[in-house]
């Protein structure tokens, strides 16, 4: 089992990093939670892993938090639910966001998650009901500020049928502080129509 890496960052293009670590280039998948606070591309990394072996892949995951691993482990325990669906819970919400879904028994919420629709919420919010932490706040402030707004506008663009790719670079820069989900997506998609008028 690999339980962590640290390396230089040689590449990122969400879902997938690579890691050179002693010159061995590491290729991970990680949520939009981790990919949100990735320094530079050439600067160092240190990412605690989990590692799906399965007949036909070795798959290796990586996350910036202890917290982002636990809860994607807990949720690989679900029924029916697999890395994809775990990587796509992690990237649409915070840590916290998700355990307070889960008390809140709010499918509302859950459901605006892209991949995740109602029978699969529902599954969710009953069977990670005994598995949810004595506290919830714990890895709030190691968050950047709005990160859960910014992931729920990551996980719009991405339903609205952007490219992660195209989703990141939709939202770099923008005051991430003060504007809301939908300012957020209200000004990417501005950003959108703009290029599409110059290249014209």
């Amino acid at each position: 089992m690999i339980g962590f890496l640290r390396g230089t960052l040689i590449v990122k293009r969400p879902p997938l990093l690579t890691l050179d670590v002693n010159g061995v280039g590491y290729e991970l998948e990680a949520p939009m939670s981790t990919f949100y606070r990735l320094p530079d591309t050439g600067q160092s990394l240190s990412l605690v892993t989990h590692l799906v072996v399965r007949e036909d892949a070795h798959s290796l995951y990586g996350f910036f938090t202890e917290s982002e691993r636990a809860l994607f482990r807990n949720l690989l325990k679900v029924s029916n639910v697999g890395p994809r669906i775990a990587l796509g819970v992690l990237s649409g919400m915070s840590v916290d966001g998700f355990y307070q879904c889960v008390r809140d028994k709010d499918l509302v919420s859950l459901t605006k998650v892209p991949g995740i629709g109602r029978k699969t919420g529902e599954r969710l919010l009953l069977e990670m009901a005994d598995r949810l932490p004595e506290t919830i706040g714990g890895d709030t402030a190691a968050l950047p500020a709005r990160s859960a707004a910014e992931g729920e506008a990551h996980g719009a663009l991405l339903a609205l049928g952007y490219k992660p790719g195209e989703v990141i670079r939709m939202l770099k820069d923008l005051d991430t502080v003060r504007l809301s989900t939908e300012d957020m997506i209200r000004e990417a998609l501005k950003r959108v129509h703009r290029e599409r008028v110059v290249e014209r």
